[in-house]
């Protein structure tokens, strides 16, 4: 059986299956972005501007196809997968609209005479590797700045979302991309590792797991390549003080059942002061208990199943394990398929495998501490650095707390708060680099300096 197919995992069934592809057509795609790359990077920006444009504008024509395609490859509901399909349209649309500030020369003061400038550059075709979470978000936010910058891509996409791989290609293409700026492959992850040696590819991005982003790091590095990691984590959430609890509860809820519980920078630890913990965890534990996961085809499903029954399986041992362990269950704790009940374990100690892993699904932690020292050094002792969350109605808390936290963010008082100027990314184990954003446009650029007498 092919390693590209399709299976819904509300049903398990088999739907489509995708051939891998041959070495020779690897080397066809490889070919083609690396002679793209060659014209598309001296296109003056306002062209390039106005085929991403077009991209986007792709994006929502066939939003409903796109986001039915998502539904039934990983379970997202089909709710949240519109949202997705519009989230991906306006982050490529943002790169579209800020292309002038991308590509325009840096001027700097300089100590002789003349001038001098750091002028952006391309540097050519560029590998991305993409998860399976996000089959629309996560391929924007890399091939977008890119684009603009002037680089062409080769996209290889998880083997459960060939169908969206397949789709992302024609929109690209229809778009007016030059043939080679935007292909996709059914790669192997050894076909992979040799995209990545190949002397035509200047650089490669990887949004998956520590394991993942570990192996092609080194092979990135052996070959002396660029390469930007977006990797796990295991978000704290921290409940210092509130005005309104019963708020900052359904902001707990909607960050941890957020893409089924299957985002990097979801909520996964919630960390709450001794005089709130009851009532919070009291509160947190009734409404995570009255979410059923239903079918993701309709339209007011909140909570679809997990991306595979695999990953369900996953999910259930890392309870298990944590009860067996001495963790107290909640809520939860059980599986039917590939859907997984709201889960939430607490009386979790250091000693327990489940206080260093991270939940991929909606299963949480809730732990009690005593004040804010405590809370930060909690919400440190992880691998993990990617997003964090604090809520607090005492604003220099909310500054102290802030510094404190090792992450590569912090939102303060709000949750499911991305957007395209923002930039994403972490620090530790959850990666290296930072996507959105006029940072994602630095990544893979050639800062030339321009020196004239």
């Amino acid at each position: 059986m092919t390693e590209y197919a399709v299976v819904n995992p509300a049903t398990g069934q088999t739907i489509a299956e995708y051939d891998t592809f041959t070495d020779a057509q690897i080397e066809d795609a490889v070919a083609r972005a690396s002679s793209a790359a060659r014209t598309w990077g001296r296109t003056p920006p306002a062209e390039r501007a106005g085929v991403i444009r077009r991209i986007a504008e792709l994006h929502r024509e066939r939003r409903d196809e796109f986001a039915a395609i998502i539904v039934r490859e990983m379970g997202k509901p089909i709710a949240a997968a519109v949202g997705e399909v519009d989230f991906a349209a306006d982050i490529v649309e943002f790169y579209a609209d800020n292309i002038d500030r991308i590509t325009s020369d840096q001027p700097l003061d300089i100590l002789g005479e003349g001038t001098a400038v750091v002028r952006r550059a391309p540097l050519g075709a560029l590998l991305g590797i993409m998860p399976w979470n996000f089959p629309a978000y996560q391929v924007a936010r890399f091939a977008a700045p890119n684009l603009a910058i002037g680089n062409t891509i080769i996209l290889k996409h998880a083997p459960q979302c060939p169908e969206s791989a397949a789709f992302l290609e024609r929109i690209y293409s229809d778009a007016g991309l030059p043939d080679g700026g935007y292909v996709n492959v059914y790669a192997t992850n050894d076909q992979a590792a040799a995209i990545i040696a190949d002397s035509r590819i200047q650089g490669v991005s990887i949004t998956g797991s520590e394991r993942a982003g570990a192996a092609v790091a080194e092979v990135a590095g052996r070959n002396l390549k660029k390469v930007a990691l977006e990797l796990g984590g295991s978000d704290p959430f921290i409940v210092l003080s509130a005005d309104d609890l019963d708020a900052v509860v359904q902001a707990a809820v909607d960050a941890r059942i957020d893409n089924n519980g299957q985002s990097c920078n979801g909520a996964k630890r919630f960390i709450v002061v001794d005089g709130l913990y009851d009532e919070f965890a009291l509160k947190f534990t009734q409404k995570l208990a009255a979410i059923e996961a239903e079918d993701p085809t309709h339209e007011d499903t909140v909570l679809g199943p997990l991306s595979s029954l695999a990953a369900a399986e996953r999910l259930q041992q890392q309870v298990d394990t944590a009860v067996a362990q001495g963790a107290t269950l909640l809520t939860g704790g059980t599986r039917d398929g590939a859907f997984f009940a709201p889960t939430l374990l607490a009386d979790v100690t250091p000693d327990m495998d489940v206080y260093r892993e991270e939940l991929f699904g909606p299963a949480a932690v809730v732990y009690r501490v005593a004040d804010e020292d405590a809370a930060v050094a909690l919400a440190n002792d992880t691998s993990f650095g990617l997003g964090s969350y604090v809520f607090t109605t005492d604003a220099a808390q909310a500054e102290r707390v802030a510094d404190a936290i090792e992450a590569g963010m912090v939102y303060v008082n709000l949750v499911l708060a991305d957007s395209p100027e923002l930039p994403f990314g972490g620090v530790k184990r959850s990666g290296t680099s930072r996507e959105l954003g006029l940072l994602a446009a630095d990544e893979f650029v050639n800062k030339k300096l321009v020196r004239i007498a």
